[in-house]
């Protein structure tokens, strides 16, 4: 009855829209807005307040994934009202203080990375698309397939370097390696890519053979921080800093900074809050060991105490939104053949992780930024407007 008592105080501020729960006793509450329910929560077991205050998020997340809450309806929807609710549990202090401890080695963010993305191509194939591209879209046009805006996003990306012919890329956390072959390739730039995950350097070497482009482009199994090289004249990297961890972030970008010729140019890529950073402990236990999304002001004065200065800025939030939930669509297309490698427990994971991700991009509770960067003044090798970035 307590722990009744004490999920309903918890449950009574959090949604903006009519949702209906269900508790283990039996009894039903409406929350929200008044109307017919857009969601339905069943409880098939009673959530204590110690677990609630030891950490919600975990504590839900694994209720789900083990079939002890039921939502019918959209996960995305429950959890955009929540987050756009002063009064959830998901905006409580008392709540979010409890977070696991996290360790960013070298050891240790080889063991995070591989952990996540060798669960196997075969997986990842199923539900992204043709280019392999585990990162936001962009979306020149709201007809465009998946396909096509991450096409557009990489072009979008290459083309805020304004490269030149014969010039040296490289792309930090290549992932399968659209990225820097489509500059090889496309823009005539030789390319160097690196990452932890062993699955994606198999997968690049085999490209880059299939391709002929073993006398400009290379792949390297590597952490970020022991390349050996001669500086390049441009380095991308698209959603790699969330990884490095927050005590990692000034030497991540310290690390840009000296990989870059003087007046080189940068353009990272990634996740950001613009209300400070954060991390998601049933994300960083199950998804993304040792993740943490860092704040905007934190990442410039990185970018800045490296000793190089921003030239411009753009927000794709809600492409990342729209990115999200084609690949829930897509994974769910997929589930006969999800089921033929993975259990019921991980797909419930998997989708709700891809959900819940869609639902903080829409509410705004995280970002994802691309900053472009120069090491020196401020875009001096840069045209003078930004005109140049969309003449694709």
């Amino acid at each position: 009855m307590f722990n009744n008592f004490f999920l309903k105080e918890v449950l009574k501020h959090s949604f903006n829209i009519p949702v209906q729960v269900t508790y283990a006793d039996g009894t039903v509450e409406h929350y929200g807005t008044k109307g017919e329910p857009q969601v339905k929560i069943t409880f098939h077991r009673d959530i204590s307040m110690k677990e609630l205050t030891h950490n919600a998020s975990l504590t839900l997340g694994e209720a789900y994934m083990d079939k002890e809450i039921e939502i019918d309806g959209s996960i995305q929807d429950l959890i955009t009202s929540a987050y756009e609710s002063a009064g959830s549990f998901l905006n409580n202090k008392t709540l979010k203080r409890f977070m696991p401890k996290q360790s960013h080695t070298e050891r240790r963010s080889k063991s995070d990375v591989q952990s996540h993305y060798d669960i196997g191509n075969d997986f990842y194939r199923l539900w992204l698309d043709d280019t392999m591209t585990y990162s936001c879209a962009y979306f020149k046009d709201p007809q465009d397939t998946l396909k096509d805006a991450q096409i557009n996003k990489v072009h979008h990306i290459i083309d805020k370097l304004d490269p030149k012919p014969n010039k040296t890329l490289l792309d930090i956390g290549c992932g399968w390696g659209t990225l820097m072959l489509t500059a090889c390739k496309e823009y005539d730039l030789n390319v160097v890519g690196i990452t932890l995950s062993q699955e994606q350097y198999d997968f690049v070497n085999q490209r880059i053979k299939d391709e002929g482009l073993e006398g400009k482009a290379k792949v390297i199994l590597t952490d970020y921080r022991e390349l050996k090289h001669e500086p390049f004249d441009y380095i991308t990297s698209v959603g790699m800093f969330e990884h490095v961890g927050r005590e990692n972030l000034g030497e991540y970008f310290q690390k840009v900074s000296d990989y870059l010729k003087p007046q080189g140019v940068a353009l990272i890529h990634g996740i950001t809050r613009q209300q400070g950073g954060a991390v998601n402990a049933w994300i960083n236990k199950y998804i993304f060991p040792g993740g943490y999304i860092p704040g905007l002001t934190e990442n410039i004065q990185h970018i800045l105490d490296a000793g190089m200065q921003i030239a411009d800025m753009e927000t794709l939030r809600r492409h990342y939104q729209k990115t999200l939930e084609i690949w829930d669509e897509n994974f769910k297309e997929a589930l006969p053949e999800v089921r033929k490698l993975e259990d019921e427990r991980f797909i419930r994971m998997w989708d709700l992780y891809l959900q819940a991700c869609a639902a903080s991009f829409e509410s705004g509770n995280i970002d994802v930024i691309q900053y472009l960067i120069s090491k020196g003044p401020s875009g001096n090798n840069l045209p003078i407007t930004r005109e140049y970035m969309y003449h694709n």
